[in-house]
């Protein structure tokens, strides 16, 4: 059995939401797949760069009443104090630049540690370094909860759908916008879903980035850039915010059969070049995610040997979130026993 030492960049609400199913599954971990763990750093903005040699205690680590520990100076220092196996990151997304995760997640890498990441930002603007560095280091970097939480969409074309050609995808991956669109179907105001949706903890105070469509922007380009291998940027996403709708457009809509959705959507063309937009569409009820409400998100996928899969998260939280990265985990040190076997 071998123990890994753990190291988080960020510890907010899905951070530590991966440490309690961490200790719910420790006897599965050790049972099935012969993996015990310890958490050797922690790193956040208010908390600074902690690391303990020998282990944190978990429950102090959580209730915030840890005292012992080693301060570093900067991720550098930090990577060399906690020596971690595994690097969680789960710091906030910065939709300009992917920074400062991509410099993390490289360092980690460098460090000889895997690379375990529910951010986005990095997939859009640093897939294919990380990912090369990552080959070069015999490491893994993964990123499941990165678009659809829990739901295998990165895994599922990677492991176990291969030869497949992806001519594009649509989804609706945004559950503010869900949950907005949803209340003013029911009469109620613009501000008054927003506030719905605050209230349900899917919408920040700030919910900009989720109605003006460029949360799910940075999901389209993602997959964009890891499914279907070709690179996009945001500002080549045509964009079109929920603003312009009202509650009898709405109304009207659903009493059809065909209620708006914020439809993201990507297509490879012939010559090899993408169209993608996000915009407000109506979805038939009949249509593959013409059926998705509230917090669930979805995506379809058209392939050449497959007419269409359609994968569906429903009401994920930050259990399904956290499950997310501990199943890249699970995956990323089985690697490590297929390589020590061999």
């Amino acid at each position: 059995m071998k123990r890994y030492r753990l190291c988080f960049l960020g510890f907010g609400n899905v951070g530590r939401a991966l440490v309690r199913l961490l200790n719910v599954k420790s006897s599965d971990l050790r049972e099935s797949y012969g993996i015990d763990w310890q958490i050797t750093g922690v790193a956040t903005r208010r908390l600074g760069w902690r690391a303990q040699d020998e282990g944190f205690n978990v429950a102090e680590l959580l209730s915030g009443s840890d005292t012992n520990y080693t301060a570093s100076n900067s991720i550098s220092e930090w990577l060399s104090e906690a020596r971690p196996d595994v690097v969680f990151e789960t710091i906030s997304l910065n939709p300009e630049n992917g920074q400062p995760a991509i410099d993390y997640l490289r360092a980690s890498l460098e460090s000889g540690a895997h690379a375990i990441s529910a951010n986005k930002a990095p997939l859009v603007y640093a897939f294919e370094q990380l990912n090369s560095l990552s080959l070069s280091k015999n490491r893994k970097y993964f990123f499941e909860s990165a678009v659809l939480d829990s739901a295998p969409v990165f895994s599922l074309f990677r492991e176990t759908l291969p030869l497949t050609k992806i001519r594009g995808f649509s989804g609706v991956f945004n559950s503010t916008t869900n949950v907005i669109l949803e209340s003013m179907e029911a009469g109620r105001s613009f501000d008054e879903g927003v506030k719905t949706a605050q209230e349900l903890g899917v919408a920040e105070t700030d919910p900009s980035n989720d109605v003006e469509g460029w949360d799910a922007i940075m999901k389209v380009c993602a997959l964009a850039n890891v499914v279907l291998k070709v690179p996009l940027r945001p500002g080549d996403v045509r964009r079109e915010s929920i603003r312009g709708l009202d509650s009898n457009t709405l109304q009207l809509a659903r009493s059809e059969g065909k209620p708006y959705k914020l439809v993201s959507r990507a297509r490879v063309n012939d010559d090899g070049s993408i169209l993608a937009s996000v915009r407000p569409e109506q979805l038939p009820l009949s249509e593959p995610l013409g059926g998705i409400r509230g917090t669930s998100l979805g995506v379809h996928f058209e392939l050449d040997v497959i007419p269409g899969l359609t994968i569906v998260s429903h009401r994920p939280n930050l259990q399904s979130t956290a499950y997310g990265l501990l199943a890249d985990f699970v995956n990323a040190v089985r690697f490590d026993a297929i390589r020590r076997q061999d």
